[in-house]
C-alpha cells in the first residue's frame, strides 16, 4: 500500500519525505488556500520536491475551462496527476485527457457507482472519502470494500486511494481490504508510530542501560 500525504504544507511534506514513508502528495483548493500562496506555483514546488504522484486539483465545473486548467497543471510537471471532481464533465475530461497521456485523480467519491463510472472513463485513481461519509452516518470503509471488489471482479486500472482520513484505524481497514492508496493529514501518519507500549518499553530498555554506568562503546 502506497502512503500519500494530504497536504500543501512544504515542512510536512520534506518530513514524510525524510522519514522514508511518503509515495505521494494530494492537494486541493482548500489545502493551498490555507497556505496563502499562489495555486500553481504551490503545485509545482510540491512535485519538484516529491518524487512521485502529486494530485493537483482543477478550479473549474465547466469542461473547456476544466482542460485548460488540467492542460497546465500537467505542464508544470511529469509527476503531476490532474485531480477533477466526479461529474459529468469532469468524467468526460478524464477520457479526453487519457488520450493526451495526462492521467487524472477523479476526487468527490461517494458511492460505489461512482467509482464505476471514474473507472470506465479511465481514470488512474478513484478517492472515496471515507471520513465525510462517517460524519453523515455511513459506513466509509464499506464503500471502500465494494469499489475493491467491483474493480477486482473487471480487472480496472484505476487505483483506490482512500481519502477524508481521519484516523489509523481508517488506513488499517484500507490495507484489509485491498485499498492502492492511503491518503492522509500529516498528524495521522504521526499517530501511526504511536502506541505506549512502545513508548515505555523503549524508556525500560534505556534506564536499565543507564544503571550500568557503561557508555554506548563499552
Amino acid at each position: 500500500m502506497e502512503f500519500f500525504l494530504d497536504t500543501a504544507d512544504i515542512k510536512e511534506i520534506e518530513t514524510g519525505l525524510e522519514w522514508g514513508l511518503v509515495d505521494g502528495i494530494t492537494t486541493n483548493p482548500s489545502l493551498i488556500a490555507k497556505q496563502g500562496k499562489n495555486y500553481l506555483a504551490t503545485v509545482q514546488e510540491i512535485a519538484k520536491l516529491v518524487p512521485g504522484p502529486v494530485s493537483g486539483e482543477v478550479l473549474a465545473t465547466e469542461f473547456d475551462e476544466m482542460m485548460d486548467q488540467a492542460h497546465r497543471l500537467a505542464d508544470l510537471a511529469e509527476n503531476v496527476v490532474v485531480k477533477v471532481p466526479l461529474t459529468p464533465p469532469g468524467l468526460r475530461s478524464v477520457a479526453k485527457l487519457l488520450d493526451e497521456g495526462i492521467r487524472c485523480n477523479v476526487t468527490l467519491c461517494f458511492s460505489s457507482a461512482q467509482a464505476l463510472l471514474a473507472a470506465k472513463a479511465g481514470a488512474a485513481y478513484i478517492s472515496p472519502f471515507v471520513g465525510r461519509l462517517d460524519d453523515v452516518g455511513e459506513d466509509g470503509m464499506e464503500l471502500i470494500d465494494e469499489i475493491v471488489s467491483i474493480y477486482q471482479n473487471f480487472d480496472f486500472d484505476t487505483k483506490v486511494l482512500v481519502a477524508s482520513i481521519r484516523h489509523p484505524i481508517h488506513i488499517v481497514q484500507s490495507a484489509q481490504l485491498g485499498a492502492d492508496v492511503a491518503t492522509m493529514p500529516f498528524k495521522v501518519l504521526e499517530q501511526l508510530f504511536k502506541h505506549p507500549l512502545t513508548d515505555l518499553g523503549l524508556e525500560r530498555f534505556l534506564a536499565d542501560w543507564k544503571k550500568t554506568g557503561k557508555s554506548f562503546e563499552d
